[in-house]
């Protein structure tokens, strides 16, 4: 068993983490894993927890955290009447045969490729961010037939190799598709719970030599208690930050932060 000396570093950068995530989240609308993710890889290699596998953890860990954040979410945006359940109901099958495929991949899948993944596709969500413009439309209604058949396993697949929930991908994809923005994230999160629920389910029965001290499966239990616990009490904060000012300028510093994260990712998989 670790001793005090190992676990303290530990949970003073946990806590840090997950206080500041949650500030994110409730300031910009961007889910925790996309900061979770490069934040525990980081904090875990300082602490010297490395390894081919310590990605899976990461990637695990986040979901596992996402699933309750997500749940507690949908939950509260569906008594406001956000959630569009039309969409979930058409998406939502896709979506988890996406992030079961997804999970199984990430668990056959070492750090250098789970990095090189994260990195480029959190630089897409940056550019995104930072060059995305509120009136660009690709159809005037959510895809169906063969194009959501094609689209919904993609969100999950994806999602789930960068430990994130819906936010990331569903928001963009929805509001793109014409659906109006306090909706796309209301629906999100429901995506969100798709994504991680499946996923967390079968990083349960995985398991790798190495892993970061009190590791079940793939996720890191003291990790996922202490996000949680930061996070449920810091993202109130990031929503009242986001009423008293105008949170737009903050997205893109945030986007250009998140393009540093990913560049720097990409950095240390070439080994530079």
């Amino acid at each position: 068993m670790p001793d005090f000396a190992t676990l303290l570093p530990m949970i003073v950068l946990l806590v840090v983490i997950g206080g500041l995530a949650g500030v994110l989240a409730g300031l910009l609308g961007v889910g925790g894993g996309i900061v979770l993710v490069p934040a525990f890889f980081y904090a875990f290699g300082s602490l010297g927890f490395g390894g081919p596998h310590l990605m899976q953890v990461c990637v695990a860990t986040s979901l596992a955290t996402i699933m309750v954040t997500s749940g507690r979410s949908v939950l509260a945006h569906n008594r406001k009447g956000a959630v569009d359940w039309g969409i979930l109901k058409g998406f939502g099958p896709g979506i988890v045969v996406g992030s079961l495929l997804g999970s199984i991949a990430v668990s056959h899948l070492h750090t250098l490729t789970l990095q090189i993944i994260f990195g480029c596709l959190a630089l897409v969500v940056s550019l995104y961010l930072g060059l995305g413009r509120v009136e660009w439309r690709l159809g005037d209604a959510m895809p169906t037939g063969a194009l959501r058949l094609a689209i919904s396993p993609l969100v999950g697949f994806l999602s789930v190799l960068m430990g994130i929930g819906g936010g990331s991908f569903g928001v963009p994809l929805m509001t793109l598709f014409s659906t109006p923005i306090h909706r796309a994230v209301a629906t999100a999160a429901g995506f969100g719970m798709l994504i991680a629920v499946p996923s967390v389910i079968t990083f349960l029965f995985s398991g790798i030599p190495d892993a970061p001290p009190y590791t079940l499966g793939l996720i890191n239990i003291p990790a996922f208690l202490l996000i949680i616990a930061m996070t449920l009490t810091t993202t109130p904060w990031g929503v009242k930050l986001a009423h008293a000012m105008d949170p737009k300028p903050l997205r893109r510093v945030f986007a250009v932060f998140l393009g540093i994260v990913a560049l720097n990712m990409l950095r240390k998989a070439a080994g530079w």
